[in-house]
């Protein structure tokens, strides 16, 4: 917020005062159990499998930084998402929410070091994860990307999860340009939890209302708006069960209710057509809060499963499968009566249409571990799919006039997965080295499929209706056309890649790893990829580490075939515009080609202190990328048309497409420590301070002969995309965060300072900075019994806003913050949650 508020400081301090009292009682009431808790709340050593295939590998002890964070984290706090968690937790990791985006309001992409959405690798269980269905193809950080969907994933199943923040294509494949999340599933035969909680955003926000026209009824009735949204309900369950001697079955299950949000300002436009030339009546008491903006409407069903055995001989069997079902309900621009898009007859009043995605998520996978010899064996083989079917609500199609339907199928798209898995690893002892040698090799194959489907005709057609000046109206159900059959697709591609992966210590104090793969897939062709990666440890409390590596990422079944129409708007004008694939002979006439894989170069150095139980980690990175696929400009200048018309592409009036091109230079800086603290009287506490600071630059655009030919050449990616790589994301974010346990009292308090971020304009007179903005955290949690925990808490307590957009960039009143906001526009949410022990 940019202003004081009394009423926002009381609820403020209300809040933060039910973490005040209970630190009061700890201490008096609990002091006696404070020998009891510091021994309960020691600690282990994480053991990781995230970056290394040698077995008993610590997270202190890589040659590449991993993050371990754990089921616990991911539960406390009030928004129960893994993007979410994750983006508190880990200062490189970003999960801006935009709104208004189509799709993209329901699933949305997170980033890790400033890179794409698409650039980090996501692994189950150390198996790849399928993406999305969804590209992104709006104005968004991640526009072009297609990513895996994390909130797929009920927390409930997650044990932990390891991040590590390095490249590793070498041992991984395509994807990890940026670094791999990798979430371990529970493997629990007994106890569990079953979760309850609710929260709202109670909020008071800032909006610039633009002046009305001269002569109006209607001024705008305040600059702040308070609200009582987004109401939250979710209720979780895991449990584990046994069976035989060592067999284990843990399932999770996960039921989301969300109300969507509203963060839209005040319409100051003219909304009904004149009246013996002056405004209508109704405009002075017209509701011009008339957009959704921000969270959208969700309903969302979740089961997991993970299950696993130990036979005879040592041989393993494992399996996990989960299902997912979202319903979301998000908004476009509103539609005033006196546009050309409204008929009045059905609308009178315009209306607001909306986009409901339907997404169906489906994953399963089952192994087989076993000994052979000195050879630790595996093989496994796993199935996901993502689907992701439009309908269109509230809304109209223009061309077919008042018998127009309201409600439309737009059609979808959807994407999967079949990848299989064998992988073999053994020591080897080397009298030069002070470890055996780990030796890993391994071979995979994929194979991937993406489908896209067409709407019901009246969602796309056009009905031959005119306006009154004879021109014809638009087509297609307003604000998501649908899908045509031409549009419409089956398509699959395959893959196969080996490794070798090569680890030891050197020395007592040295240790080092290699690893080389090579991938071929039939669509672009070959690729080979290797990474070297050292640490010496000059002492107890000091150590170098470093790698080096090339990385690469295949284009996307979705990036390759995705193509559709659609309503965007450019500086508040929509355009129809046609979102070609590469191989559409249009594109073809404008340049493009198919699609090749990015490259990287990665370079590390980092530094590792223990100074007592202080750990210290400094990290620096250089990431070059090379033939970054992005999404063109919407090329809609009258020369394009012509140029499209001259080469018979009749009624095209302009067009994107996915193209390679874009080089990137990427530096940045990981720094995170940690204090546990044990005190005799007042409990543990865990103190984090970690923060990224990094800084993208655009070294080189594509350009086109056919597109440069034309006079004016056509820009095919502008300074709103170069800046949004560059700038659209913070240069630097610091969390700190301090957890506290005493008996049966618990408290958690995290900052997040999200560093300056530009919202670009087409020029440079409409960008706006977003200036740094700190978000705050709280909550407490007391165990009443011990089985039931009581939490309450606060995300966003002191109610931070991004900075209020501009008038002159929010020319409808609807957007008034930001896309580029890294934390979103939803301002304060207040919760309880309710924890018994199974």
């Amino acid at each position: 917020m940019q202003h004081f508020s009394p009423k926002k400081s009381v609820l403020a301090i209300a809040i933060t005062s039910l973490f005040c009292v209970p630190f009061g009682l700890a201490q008096t009431a609990l002091a006696q159990s404070a020998q009891t808790s510091q021994v309960q709340d020691e600690k282990p050593v994480a053991v990781i499998v995230t970056g290394t295939r040698m077995q008993n590998r610590s997270a202190t002890n890589t040659s590449a930084p991993v993050d371990v964070i754990s089921a616990e984290s991911l539960q406390n706090l009030g928004v129960s998402e893994i993007n979410q968690a994750l983006s508190v937790a880990l200062p490189s990791l970003n999960f801006p929410r935009p709104g208004l985006t189509d799709g993209t309001d329901t699933i949305r992409p997170a980033t890790l070091r400033g890179l794409g959405p698409d650039q980090t690798l996501v692994l189950v269980n150390s198996k790849r994860r399928h993406s999305s269905a969804l590209v992104n193809v709006n104005g968004t950080v991640g526009r072009g990307a297609a990513a895996v969907d994390l909130n797929t994933i009920p927390s409930a199943i997650v044990k932990n999860i390891e991040v590590l923040r390095d490249g590793a294509s070498a041992q991984y494949g395509s994807d990890a340009l940026s670094g791999v999340i990798n979430l371990r599933l529970r493997q629990d035969r007994d106890g569990g939890e079953a979760t309850a909680s609710y929260g709202e955003r109670i909020t008071e926000y800032d909006y610039i209302p633009s002046a009305p026209p001269t002569g109006a009824s209607w001024t705008a009735p305040a600059t702040s708006r308070s609200r009582h949204d987004g109401n939250t309900s979710t209720i979780s369950i895991w449990k584990g069960l046994s069976f035989g001697e060592t067999g284990y079955v843990t399932v999770a299950a996960e039921l989301k209710d969300q109300k969507h949000t509203e963060r839209a300002g005040w319409d100051f436009r003219q909304q009904y057509p004149l009246v013996n030339g002056a405004f209508d009546p109704r405009e002075k008491n017209f509701n011009r809060f008339d957009a959704w903006y921000g969270e959208p409407q969700l309903k969302q069903s979740t089961a997991f499963i993970n299950a696993g055995e130990t036979l005879a001989g040592g041989v393993k069997i494992y399996g996990w499968s989960s299902y997912q079902r979202r319903d979301a309900i998000s908004a476009g621009f509103f539609r005033r009566p006196l546009q050309d898009q409204n008929i009045l007859a059905i609308y009178p009043d315009g209306f607001l249409p909306k986009i409901a995605p339907q997404v169906d998520d489906y994953s399963a996978t089952a192994g087989v571990s076993w000994l052979a010899g000195e050879w630790d064996l595996d093989a496994s083989l796993g199935y996901g799919k993502n689907k992701m079917q439009f309908t269109i609500k509230d809304t109209l199609n223009r061309s077919i006039g008042p018998s127009s339907k309201t409600q439309f199928d737009a059609g979808g798209f959807s994407y999967d997965q079949l990848v299989f898995n064998l992988s073999a690893v053994r020591s080897f002892n080397m009298p030069e080295f002070s470890s055996p040698l780990s030796f890993a090799t391994g071979f995979e194959a994929r194979r991937e499929g993406y489908t896209l489907f067409a709407g019901e005709p009246d969602s796309y057609r056009f009905g031959g209706e005119k306006l009154a000046n004879g021109s014809p109206t638009a087509p297609g159900a307003q604000v998501f056309p649908g899908f045509t059959p031409a549009n419409a697709s089956n398509n699959n591609r395959s893959a196969i890649g080996a490794y070798i992966d090569l680890e030891t210590n050197l020395a007592k104090d040295w240790q080092a790893s290699a690893a080389v793969r090579a991938e071929h897939y039939s669509d672009f062709g070959n690729n080979v990829t290797g990474k070297i990666a050292t640490r010496y440890d000059f002492s107890k409390e000091f150590g170098l580490r470093g790698s080096l590596q090339n990385g690469f990422r295949a284009p996307s079944p979705q990036q390759q075939f995705f193509t559709s129409t659609a309503t965007n708007f450019i500086n508040g004008v929509p355009f129809e515009i046609t979102t070609f694939k590469p191989t559409d002979p249009a594109a073809v006439a404008l340049g493009a080609k198919p699609l090749d894989a990015e490259k990287s170069f990665n370079q590390s150095l980092g530094a590792v202190f223990t100074l007592g139980k202080l750990g210290v980690t400094v990290d620096a990175y250089r990431i070059q990328l090379s033939n970054r696929i992005v999404l063109s400009e919407n090329l809609t200048a009258a020369n394009v048309r012509n140029y499209l018309t001259a080469q018979g592409f009749i009624g095209v009036g302009g067009g994107r497409f996915f193209i390679n091109g874009v080089d990137t230079t990427t530096k940045g800086l990981d720094i995170v420590s940690n204090w546990p603290m044990l005190t005799d009287s007042v409990g543990r506490f865990d103190f984090t301070l970690a923060g990224n600071f990094t800084k993208t630059e655009v070294t080189k655009v594509p350009q086109t002969a056919q597109l440069a030919a034309l006079t004016p050449a056509p820009v095919l990616f502008d300074r709103i995309n170069v800046l949004s790589l560059e700038r659209g994301q913070p240069r630097s974010k610091i969390n700190a965060s301090i957890d506290w346990k005493l008996a049966d009292y618990a408290a958690t308090i995290r900052a997040t300072r999200y560093g300056e971020v530009l919202d670009p304009g087409t020029t440079a007179a409409l960008d706006q900075t977003l200036s740094p903005k700190t978000l705050v955290d709280m909550e407490f949690r007391y165990s009443l019994t011990k089985r039931l925990k009581l939490a309450v808490g606060a995300d966003n307590i002191f109610d931070v806003y991004a900075d209020t957009r501009l008038p002159v960039l929010n020319t409808t009143g609807a957007t008034s913050f930001s896309n580029y906001s890294p934390f979103g526009r939803s301002g304060r949410f207040v919760y309880a949650r309710l924890s018994y022990s199974l």
